[in-house]
């Protein structure tokens, strides 16, 4: 008999047991949906979770979000278009910007009344939260009173001025500020009052401002705003957005198949499913409706032993217990199951034979133990060697000088910042191939969630060289120091790896050369091929003439101008840009680009200069009007160049025979023929006789306006061409700084041109 038994059942359970592990471990490295199928995940850089969204389909009654794209980055909006700042699944909180209400007393009475409100409707799920918000109320001398919509006293608190408005005590406790937790109920909207503390008619009347505040932000922020109001009170009302916070829930009535496992949820694959729990939300237990009803709230959440999404399916995912130790720990064999983990204790010894055999347990015990001591030695060693690796890595790729650079400039250092390897490690779990968006001439783009939720494209270059790496550099270099809503926003670099990475906002909706020439359901309509060229005319004017320093793209083509939900164009990948000093007009650089967009003079003579972007989006221009690629195969099985063929078919007056027939059936070849001879003036062999990208912005807008007209057209050209020279004459000293150690960086990169 053996020192350890188990009988053959002991030995199936376990086998079940490792068997259910593996398929616990396969299922991980899923990563869990935040958002219904094909439905946005984020707008700009807010994450929008189930049951929110923004399109029709993407969410449950009354939490659909609408995404403003006309601001950059764009906002996240609800209601009556108040700004969403961050959605919490777990707390079941939205943090919102709300206004301040200013009052003067009434002269007659000494009282005045007033409504705040969060812009919310009375019957959705959304109401103020009574747990995480304060009402404040700043002024002198009155007393403010809060109220339900429907007369049910809520809080007061006052506020009193010994010596007119001047304000030494800023901790908000009754002196020049007072404010009080909202009892019991929460609503959209609240009814307020104000009254004078003296109460006689003809002294000094009260006034002051009334907000609804997230309580954790006016502990931080409060004292500032009291200081500020009493400075200039009307400004400071008119301009200030206070942060409020929104709770959000279910109802039972409503949703109430999501419980008990009703019919008719169709977004459940596993109704009662053990990693969902749902349950009524204890802390205000009733929502009163417009109509005087009270419904119960409820909400969601992962059973424990599950974290994820708890409104969609499957969206709760197993936790792998027995990967973290320090939070479930286990002194035997630990094995994963759903929900939970089993700790499989020692086999006891069953007989005493054996003196020897202890010892020798005992013995091998020390000789484990002592294998472990080297393991986690030689484990810190290799984190002590890693450190040193990661540091001599950020010094080789700049990032002191680049720090300097960022730091140099308080705008830079608001827009860019140097993230850390464990950070973008864990936004992309570990760099997983399921993870990938794409590649460009430059590095292969991830798809990455950071710790704030925020999602982002992180670039990795592709190709461990120094030349990958300095052009890398050049990238972080040049979109640090432009700010233009059609060029693609960086975030920040991580400078800790052979391989610099890259962290941009993500663009959703692909490139233009996929709508253009890929397989996309529907195709794009004149009208949106118009603004696309337009938005992108308007970066690479912006970058010649516009940043603090004259940047010339060098690969401008289909692939690397990327397109939001909204067909927004976004000017990227800047890997082969060059900086120009403001009184140079080209650079000798060895030739870089991209076959079918390549400037035929640039080629020739190594001269890279601004007309050599123009020709690019020339090429761009002909693909917009003919659908064909810039290299095509011709009746004789030869590849043919789009820009060549195209200038001879507008020169032979030809031009119907290559325009896309969509621009016809649309009616848009009286435009079409317009920029077809913009293309073919961008187009021509020598750079002197093309237009500015400037003037080709302007004549664009007026074939977007409908407003073509050759003659006042020239004698505009002519006049932007005097203005562009006037700007470029007239930057001041800091473009001249940020110049100066702009050139410092590159050059301490050696970059081969």
């Amino acid at each position: 008999m053996g020192l350890f038994s188990s009988s053959p059942f002991q030995k199936a359970k376990l086998c079940t047991s490792i068997a259910a592990l593996t398929l616990q471990l396969i299922v991980a490295t899923l990563a869990a949906p935040i958002a219904l199928r094909g439905c946005p995940e984020v707008c700009g850089s807010i994450a929008v979770p189930y049951p929110f969204g923004l399109r029709q389909g993407c969410f449950r009654a009354g939490f659909n979000l609408t995404c403003d794209d006309t601001h950059q980055p764009p906002k996240l909006l609800v209601g009556d278009g108040l700004e969403v700042v961050d959605i919490s699944l777990a707390d079941g909180t939205v943090r919102i910007h709300s206004k301040m209400v200013s009052i003067w007393l009434n002269t007659s009475s000494n009282q005045s009344d007033g409504m705040w409100s969060a812009g919310l409707t009375d019957e959705g799920p959304l109401r103020v939260s009574i747990g995480h918000n304060r009402f404040v109320a700043m002024g002198c001398n009155v007393l403010a009173s809060l109220f339900a919509s429907f007369g049910d006293y809520l809080s007061v608190c006052a506020v009193y001025c010994a010596d007119g408005p001047g304000v030494s005590d800023t901790s908000c406790s009754g002196v020049g500020c007072c404010q009080t937790p909202i009892a019991r109920l929460d609503f959209p909207s609240y009814v307020f009052q104000f009254g004078a503390l003296n109460q006689r008619t003809g002294d000094s009347l009260g006034y002051g401002a009334v907000f609804i505040a997230d309580q954790e932000w006016l502990a931080r922020e409060g004292p500032m705003l009291q200081l500020n109001y009493f400075d200039n009170p009307h400004k400071i009302v008119d301009s200030t957005l206070i942060p409020t916070v929104v709770e959000w829930s279910l109802h039972v009535g409503y949703d109430g198949q999501l419980y008990w496992g009703w019919d008719d949820f169709d977004l459940y694959e596993h109704r009662g499913s053990i990693s969902v729990n749902c349950f009524i939300v204890a802390d205000g237990l009733y929502i009163r409706t417009a109509d005087g009803l009270y419904i119960q709230k409820a909400r969601c959440n992962c059973s424990k032993g599950y974290e994820g999404n708890p409104y969609i399916a499957n969206g709760c995912q197993d936790i792998d217990e027995c990967q973290r130790p320090d939070i479930y720990p286990c002194h035997g064999t630990c094995i994963n199951v759903p929900g939970t983990y089993r700790c499989l204790a020692k086999k006891g010894i069953t007989s005493l034979p054996g003196l020897i055999t202890v010892i020798a347990i005992s013995a091998g015990s020390g000789i484990l133990f002592a294998l472990l001591g080297i393991a986690k030695i030689t484990n810190k060693l290799k984190q002590r060697r890693a450190k040193k690796l990661r540091q001599k890595f950020f010094k080789k790729n700049h990032g002191l000088l680049l720090q300097q650079l960022i730091s140099s400039n308080k705008d830079i250092a608001e827009r860019t910042r140097i993230f850390s390897l464990e950070e973008l490690e864990q936004a992309t779990n570990k760099f997983d191939q399921n993870r990938i968006l794409g590649g460009g001439g430059h590095g292969t783009v991830y798809k990455g969630i950071l710790s704030d939720q925020h999602v982002v494209a992180i670039k990795k270059a592709k190709i461990v060289v120094q030349r990958e790496i300095d052009q890398f550099i050049n990238e972080v270099v040049i979109l640090s120091q432009t700010n233009h809503r059609n060029v693609v926003n960086l975030f920040g670099c991580c400078l800790e790896t052979e391989v610099p990475l890259l962290v941009y906002e993500f663009i959703s909706n692909g490139t233009l050369s996929f709508h253009l020439h890929g397989q996309s359901e529907k195709p794009l309509s004149w009208k949106d091929r118009l603004k696309i060229a337009l938005e992108t005319a308007r970066a690479i004017a912006y970058l010649h003439s516009a940043a603090s320093i004259s940047v010339y793209h060098r690969d401008i083509k289909c692939a690397n101008i990327l397109l939001t939900d909204t067909l927004t164009a976004k000017v990227s990948d800047f890997g082969a840009s060059r900086s120009i000093a403001i009184d140079e007009t080209g650079i000798l650089t060895a030739v870089q680009g991209t076959y079918g967009y390549l400037d035929p003079e640039y080629y020739y003579t190594s001269r890279l200069t601004e007309k050599s972007d123009v020709y690019s989006f020339g090429v761009i221009l002909a693909e917009l009007l003919t659908r064909v690629t810039p290299v095509f195969s011709s009746h004789s099985l030869e590849s043919t160049s789009l820009a060549s063929h195209f200038v001879s078919l507008i020169r032979d007056n030809r031009f119907l025979d290559i325009l896309d027939t969509q621009i016809v059936e649309e009616g848009g070849a009286e435009d079409a023929e317009v920029v077809a001879r913009l293309t073919e003036a961008c187009l021509r062999l020598k750079g002197e006789e093309r237009p500015t990208m400037r003037q080709v912005e302007t004549t664009l807008e007026d074939v977007q306006n409908l407003k073509v007209n050759l003659s006042s057209h020239i004698t505009r050209e002519n006049q932007n061409a005097i203005n562009d020279q006037s700007y470029k004459g007239s930057k001041g000293s800091e473009g001249t700084r940020l110049y100066s150690l702009e050139k410092e960086f590159n050059q301490s990169s050696e970059i081969p041109r």
